[in-house]
């Protein structure tokens, strides 16, 4: 029995753009920006900033020194925001309509400057905040970790007091989806930019359908 799903934020939530991000990084000075992101997993101070070991603060001074001059907040926001190439409305009303028969929660490899637009009202065009979406979120800088390593999803079913085979994890990670399955989550990987609603609908259709036929 499913009670639980579980979706990734850039790459199934928002579409995402990688090379627009690292064509902004280098307009600051960064010109070896392409070898840092990666639409998956980051390096070096961009993946200390995802794991929480840099704040915000330390992440601008730190990409200054990188880049040979100054780097303010809105200016790195900026140029993360390259990343987020379209926030469809469609998938966020199908999230909220699951929270009538789940507990939605969101597990992102995320940092504090796309949070703090994803978390304001200039998330959508309605002026609603990401976390209205979500009954709870999950956020790799606060937890010290990131997927694909194994304590971030122990850290999930600690928190939610969950068992792994009750949850769908929605990822479009290769590598987050192997160790999430790998310790017993059902998964789903959608491809960027694509529609996955069907396909979380037959997941979920047919997980009643098998419990309704164990009755």
């Amino acid at each position: 029995m499913i009670d639980t799903v579980i979706f990734d934020l850039g790459g199934v939530i928002v579409n995402i753009d990688r090379d627009c991000s690292v064509k902004a990084f280098q307009a600051l000075g960064l010109k070896d920006a392409g070898t840092y992101l990666d639409p998956y997993h980051q390096s070096g101070i961009f993946l200390e900033l995802e794991d929480g070991r840099l704040d915000a603060d330390e992440f601008c001074e730190r990409l200054g020194q990188l880049c040979g001059r100054p780097v303010s907040f809105l200016q790195a926001q900026e140029a993360w925001m390259g990343f987020i190439s379209g926030v469809p409305g469609e998938r966020l009303a199908y999230v909220e309509s699951l929270r009538k028969d789940y507990q939605v929660c969101l597990l992102s490899n995320t940092n504090p400057f796309i949070m703090e637009w994803a978390r304001s009202a200039r998330f959508t065009p309605q002026g609603r905040a990401l976390d209205v979406f979500f009954d709870q979120l999950f956020i790799s800088y606060q937890m010290k970790c990131v997927k694909p390593h194994r304590q971030i999803f122990r850290q999930v079913l600690d928190t939610l007091g969950a068992k792994p085979e009750h949850i769908l994890f929605v990822d479009d990670g290769p590598a987050n989806i192997e160790t999430a399955k790998d310790m017993g989550f059902l998964t789903l990987m959608p491809v960027n930019g694509t529609n996955w609603i069907p396909d979380v609908q037959k997941v979920l259709a047919n997980a009643v359908t098998r419990r309704n036929r164990g009755r």
